[in-house]
């Protein structure tokens, strides 16, 4: 079966946004003076035909050196950021919506102030028309607050405030996915599916795309119409590529038509934080453990990383992980999802931090008191696993560091890395 569906979310913000500004602009610089001419022709500004001509030139003029020294230094930062942390994320913010709105103010001002420039004393009548002098004037301090609101956004990129922003992505999505933790966690029942060859397999065809999210009411409604069982095969943030299962179809009454699942996987170019809980944890590594290079040696970020991590561990720690049936409105199984375990968070979160960072003491500390902190809160089912990377730790240090002091000094608990020392229960 040929799988046709795309990503709905195309980004085109950065070039349609500006461009609906642009056109907007040319229109009423068309439209507004001939409403004015012919409407309100005794509708005049006070000033000068020369001062307004001169006035008019200079924002133009202006705003069109603006956008371009702004907006190079734009992206000039985003590109020198990128080194110090993950260049996905970078993505992220070069994509805010201020950014768009920002070039489309911009552009129009300096469109609307050259078209204003050809009514100014037009057919000698020494005649500044009021509306356009005014409309010049109010996108003129429109390009006044875009340009505040834009230094405010490359404010992001300060390090900490990334982590925050990264962080905050992943606190939405485990919000949005997880329910408080019930009486019990039970493994998700398949019903013995994995022992059943499935009826009906739709592929991926075209180049590599990244499962980004799954629509999960429609596709119970279909399993349901069909009296059937749908398997997702394909985890949210893996990379498909051609030929790749991404659904199984089980005990369904009459096959699936394959435009009724060309629209229930959504593809694109990259991982989104939409239904993924894991992207969040994977960009807060990839920026602790590029913190962590011989190039950059910047232990510090990568604790303030964890911090971020272990958070995110927390909420997780005290959620009900296992949602990957879905049953229809009678109770009926009809959807399985992959979702990430415990153990995968816990392994996504620890284990290149914990290579790359081993023979850091802060980075060891911080470790430290990260995992006793959780282990105070989570319940004592996900304890065990907790203990398994307490002790992976352990002997990491035991590893890394021949120096008995140091050995001692990395084996401490300190939620700063090198702050506030506690005696460690290990």
């Amino acid at each position: 079966m040929r799988m046709l569906s795309q990503a709905k979310r195309v980004h085109l913000g950065s070039w349609l946004i500006p461009g609906l500004y642009a056109m907007t602009a040319i229109a009423a610089s068309v439209i507004l003076p001939r409403i004015e001419h012919y409407v309100f022709p005794h509708l005049k500004a006070e000033a000068s035909v020369e001062t307004s001509i001169a006035i008019y030139s200079s924002i133009a003029s202006g705003m069109m050196a603006l956008t371009g020294i702004v907006f190079s230094l734009t992206f000039l930062m985003v590109q020198f950021s990128a080194t110090a942390y993950s260049p996905r994320l970078v993505m992220w913010i070069a994509r805010d919506p201020v950014l768009s709105h920002a070039v489309g103010v911009f552009s129009a001002t300096f469109l609307y102030a050259i078209a204003a420039l050809e009514w100014l004393d037009r057919n000698n009548s020494r005649r500044v028309p009021f509306i356009s002098a005014l409309v010049v004037i109010v996108l003129l301090l429109a390009s006044v607050a875009m340009f505040v609101g834009l230094i405010h956004r490359i404010g992001r990129l300060q390090i900490n405030r990334m982590l925050i922003f990264t962080g905050d992505q992943g606190r939405e999505v485990i919000e949005k996915l997880y329910g408080p933790l019930g009486l019990s966690s039970d493994e998700i029942p398949t019903g013995g599916l994995h022992t059943l060859v499935p009826e009906q397999t739709l592929l991926h065809y075209g180049q590599p795309r990244s499962l980004e999210s799954v629509n999960v009411k429609r596709l119970v409604k279909l399993a349901k119409q069909h009296d059937a069982c749908i398997k997702v095969v394909t985890a949210i943030g893996d990379t498909v590529l051609e030929g790749t299962p991404l659904l199984h179809i089980f005990n369904a009454a009459a096959p699936f038509a394959e435009r009724e699942l060309s629209r229930v996987l959504e593809l694109g170019e990259e991982r989104t934080f939409e239904q993924d809980p894991k992207y969040a944890i994977r960009l807060l590594v990839d920026i602790a453990i590029r913190a962590l290079s011989p190039a950059i040696n910047d232990p510090t970020t990568a604790v303030q990383a964890l911090d971020q991590i272990r958070d995110l561990l927390l909420r997780l720690g005290g959620r009900r992980l296992e949602i990957g049936a879905y049953p229809d409105d009678s109770g009926h199984i009809r959807l399985i999802i992959p979702f990430p375990s415990w153990d995968d968070f816990l392994h996504l979160g620890f284990e290149e931090i914990l290579s790359y960072g081993a023979r850091s003491v802060q980075v060891m500390r911080r470790m430290k008191a990260l995992i006793a902190d959780l282990l105070t809160v989570v319940p004592p089912e996900r304890s065990a696993s907790l203990r398994y990377w307490q002790e992976r730790l352990q002997t990491s240090i035991a590893r890394s560091f021949e120096d008995a002091e140091e050995k001692l000094s990395a084996s401490s608990e300190d939620r700063q890395g090198l702050g506030v020392t506690r005696i460690s229960a290990a």
